[in-house]
């Protein structure tokens, strides 16, 4: 009986270390204790040498929003390979106490449209679109047409002059 009770145990052991690594950690998104400023420098950095754009996510842990959005994202193969072919994201914490002000100023406060809200960096770290994630939803989740064609729309491929030759 004792060599059955331990098999289970083992059994459940091995099978929840499984399951979570499936499974993005909902509760920590978002960084509070990161330093921003100097993460952005090297998404910017690592945008411009793999010829991508800089997604900002703002939000927090706290947002239902904000996770709705992460796990929309990463349960969609499609949604999820189309962002990752085209940005470098990074989760830019905000909260009440925020260290983070000085960065969303020089980002025209994007806070002002609800969280989460996207911001748009190209290889230069040059601010090209803020996004309303209002207009991205449908009933209590998010749209995945709407939210594919963001992608798309402000990816580096599709800000390339019409007459421009890839060579």
């Amino acid at each position: 009986m004792m060599k059955y009770v331990w098999m289970l145990i083992l059994s459940v052991g091995f099978m929840i270390p499984a399951a979570s690594a499936q499974t993005p950690d909902l509760q920590h998104i978002y960084n509070p204790e990161a330093n921003a400023k100097a993460d952005i420098e090297a998404a910017v950095k690592q945008a411009a040498k793999e010829k991508k754009h800089v997604l900002l996510q703002i939000g927090g842990n706290w947002c239902i929003w904000c996770k709705r959005f992460y796990k929309f994202v990463e349960d969609d193969s499609t949604l999820k390979a189309t962002m990752e072919s085209n940005y470098v994201v990074y989760h830019l914490n905000y909260s009440k106490e925020n260290k983070n002000l000085p960065i969303l100023k020089e980002l025209g406060y994007p806070q002002r449209f609800g969280f989460p809200v996207f911001v748009v960096l190209d290889a230069k770290g040059n601010r090209l679109h803020t996004q309303n994630s209002g207009l991205l939803e449908s009933a209590d989740s998010y749209d995945k047409k709407k939210v594919g064609e963001f992608f798309k729309q402000w990816g580096p491929a599709a800000l390339l002059p019409s007459n421009y030759v890839n060579e």
